[in-house]
């Protein structure tokens, strides 16, 4: 049964991600731009002397596998554009050996990029499920979460405060950017929060389900982490049966259990997996990331302290500069047409958003950190469109709450030690960030 079990794993790796990986890696040998961006470690570690290479070569850019773009207003158009969807269809008359081979690759893990993800799928479907949480995840409700948001970065700073001891060393990203909107999405949602630490750990490797061109062990270690978090949260949902409450995750079990017709079983269990590891995903990137920006940029920490306003602004700004997500596809869905460059039916479409997000046609000087740049907010770092992030006000809220909290309380914080990056490609973030807090301004537990 293991052997089984095991054979049909390397089919679903083959097909979405072995042959793929193959052939980037061969173009990118051969001297491919969209290639290499996917796969050189360095252009990994930092993309965006490739993005400007790939800007030098046209708005739009053809390579072997994929059209590729850093413009800004060709990534909005082709987000936005009703002519493109998010997933790969097989055609109606496709081989029956290719159907066979997909078959034999078993039921695939519902992760972050297999239908009914919300990621995965067009309307109508799309706009049904979403409609289910979108007023959960509204400017008015977030602001409703933003006290306690407050109250638990307060908790964790002071938490943090005892654990750093005498020499006033921590790892922020363990100690504080991960835990805030890990359990912020818990309280939210209705799990528990003695959790976060395992929900980090299993949404780590299922954010390596974005990527594409897995090598097998990691495909290996993203499905079995996909695999028990579904597991946990189906098993959430036995509870929450017999414990019902007010929570999101409580409502969309009631309405599937009254048979009203909204979702599926499975549609259940993935938009319950996608609301809570995309919860935190995001914004962990996004207090790591603006961290260290602003401690590689003291004069702008000290703007923000001299004019505490410029915090939302600045928020925008972290993620103009260093999106926590670099790209996303499209797929036309028919022959079309972006901004004069015709697409044939069925082509990919790799928008890089960290590319976007520094185009000088709409960001003047974009290599500089400004935190009171204006137009800061035309970004595209939640992406535009349909799939425009569900948890995108959540986010910034988040953001701007736990990076204030923790520059207002360590005025002195230093970098102590180089930071590493998570080896992710589509998700940008630090798995860990060594810091000196310095004096705290702010005795603790005030």
């Amino acid at each position: 049964m293991a052997g089984s079990r095991g054979a049909r794993r390397w089919v679903r790796w083959l097909l979405r991600h072995g042959a793929m990986r193959r052939e980037v890696t061969r173009q990118a040998a051969r001297g491919d731009l969209g290639a290499r961006i996917i796969t050189d470690p360095e252009a990994v570690r930092d993309p965006y002397p490739s993005y400007e290479a790939l800007r030098a070569q046209g708005r739009l850019v053809r390579s072997a596998l994929t059209w590729s773009t850093v413009d800004h207003e060709i990534s909005t158009a082709v987000l936005r554009s009703p002519d493109f969807c998010v997933g790969m269809r097989m055609p109606e008359n496709a081989p029956t050996l290719l159907q066979m081979v997909l078959r034999a690759g078993g039921r695939w893990p519902l992760g972050p990029v297999e239908p009914p993800s919300l990621l995965a799928i067009d309307p109508p479907d799309h706009n049904r499920i979403r409609k289910l949480v979108t007023r959960s995840f509204s400017a008015k409700a977030i602001a409703r979460l933003r006290g306690r948001t407050e109250q638990v970065a307060a908790e964790l700073l002071d938490e943090m405060e005892s654990h750093a001891g005498a020499d006033r060393r921590v790892d922020l990203m363990t100690r504080y950017a991960s835990l805030l909107p890990a359990t912020v999405i818990a309280e939210m949602l209705g799990a528990p929060v003695s959790m976060r630490e395992q929900f980090l750990e299993w949404g780590e490797g299922g954010a390596y389900s974005l990527d594409m061109g897995l090598s097998y062990p990691m495909f290996r270690k993203s499905e079995k982490d996909i695999d028990a978090l579904s597991d946990w949260m189906s098993g959430h949902f036995e509870y929450l049966r017999r414990h019902p409450n007010d929570s999101i995750l409580s409502s969309l079990v009631q309405a599937y259990d009254a048979d009203e017709g909204r979702l599926s079983s499975d549609e259940l269990l993935s938009l319950g997996l996608l609301l809570l590891a995309a919860g935190f995903e995001t914004t962990v990137n996004l207090i790591g990331n603006g961290t260290k920006l602003l401690l590689a940029h003291p004069d702008q920490a000290a703007r923000l302290r001299d004019d505490p306003s410029l915090w939302p602004n600045a928020v925008d700004e972290i993620l103009r500069l260093d999106s926590p997500v670099q790209r996303t596809g499209r797929v036309a869905a028919r022959d079309t047409e972006v901004c004069g460059y015709p697409i044939s039916r069925g082509a990919l479409v790799l928008t890089h958003l960290g590319g976007a997000n520094r185009d000088p046609e709409v960001f003047p000087e974009p290599d500089r950190f400004d935190v009171g740049r204006d137009g800061a907010d035309k970004h595209v770092a939640f992406s535009q469109g349909i799939h425009y992030c569900l948890g995108a006000a959540l986010a910034k809220m988040e953001g701007e709450v736990g990076l204030r909290a923790l520059f207002d309380r360590y005025p002195d914080l230093a970098a102590d030690g180089p930071a590493e990056l998570r080896g992710t490609r589509v998700l940008r973030g630090y798995r860990s960030l060594p810091v000196r807090l310095g004096k705290a301004r702010v005795p603790v537990g005030a």
